[in-house]
């Protein structure tokens, strides 16, 4: 919920609902937070509950710099390793958008959860039931490591020739930098290659998610929503790395209405207005 704006700032008024993503600025669970009004904020989509729309913009943002880097297309066929996650389901959505053919790849899915075919996959492999990565065959001109736990090298068998191969992690040594930095050589010669995806975080992309959560192209999977006096237990439930998608903490005084803001992966959370914010770490074994 907007509760000031600087002066000149003619998008927002004090009163809004709005939702978005601070990078790279650790905090505690604060209440309030200055955000830049051309940064990756938006109103709430018409009709959505803030707690539902809460983290709308952060595993999407890491998606969309995934799927922007491989500029796949309309037709083409994508395998998203990891893809429970909180970038994980966003990145199939983002990518079905698109027109994409997605291949999900997951690890014990609980039975209770939604199948990832009804969030856009056209199959899934759920390799926590034994299913072998290497049945889900090849021809691939992405394979898209969301939770960074598939190397590059696991990964080209999978590929088509001169397909691409994304992590948004750095990999043991910082050798996903290392091979994104020969990519275009490599791609050049219609080979096998990796890309490292650089997240945007701009008013136009956050009017992009915006718009595709509107039009019910995208939302974002919310696993479980904890009260704020129940963070411990929050964060407890995230480290077994069996979430699905995002868990929301509510803040005091704003049970599933009003404000909200992102937790930042494996840090504390920088902090928006209160009053539901995503619950995400990304750094556990296909989560």
């Amino acid at each position: 919920m907007v509760v000031d704006v600087g002066e000149g700032v003619e998008s927002y008024a004090v009163g809004d609902a709005v939702f978005g993503f601070i990078d790279g600025r650790p905090g505690a669970h604060a209440e309030l937070v200055a955000v830049p009004v051309d940064g990756l904020v938006a109103p709430v989509p018409e009709g959505w509950d803030p707690a539902d729309a809460a983290p709308g913009m952060e595993g999407a943002h890491y998606a969309h710099a995934c799927l922007r880097v491989t500029k796949v297309g309309p037709g083409d066929r994508v395998l998203v390793h990891g893809a429970t996650g909180a970038i994980g389901t966003a990145l199939v959505q983002l990518l079905h958008a698109e027109g994409v053919e997605v291949t999900a790849v997951c690890d014990q899915r609980p039975p209770d959860r939604p199948d990832l075919t009804e969030i856009g996959a056209a199959r899934v492999v759920n390799v926590g039931d034994g299913a072998r990565l290497d049945s889900v065959g090849g021809d691939y001109n992405a394979v898209i490591a969301a939770s960074g736990h598939l190397s590059f090298a696991a990964a080209r068998p999978l590929l088509r020739p001169g397909g691409s191969y994304v992590s948004n992690d750095m990999g043991r040594g910082g050798q996903n930098l290392l091979l994104a930095a020969v990519g275009p050589v490599a791609r050049a010669l219609d080979r096998h290659h990796a890309l490292f995806p650089l997240p945007r975080a701009d008013a136009a992309l956050a009017a992009h998610l915006r718009r595709l959560m509107g039009r019910g192209a995208y939302r974002p999977v919310v696993d479980r929503v904890f009260d704020f006096g129940d963070l411990r237990e929050a964060y407890a439930y995230v480290d077994t790395g069996r979430k699905i998608g995002n868990v929301v903490v509510t803040m005091p005084g704003g049970a599933r209405s009003g404000r909200w803001s992102p937790l930042a992966p494996g840090r504390q959370p920088s902090a928006e207005h209160p009053r539901a914010r995503p619950c995400h770490r990304h750094g556990r074994r296909l989560p």
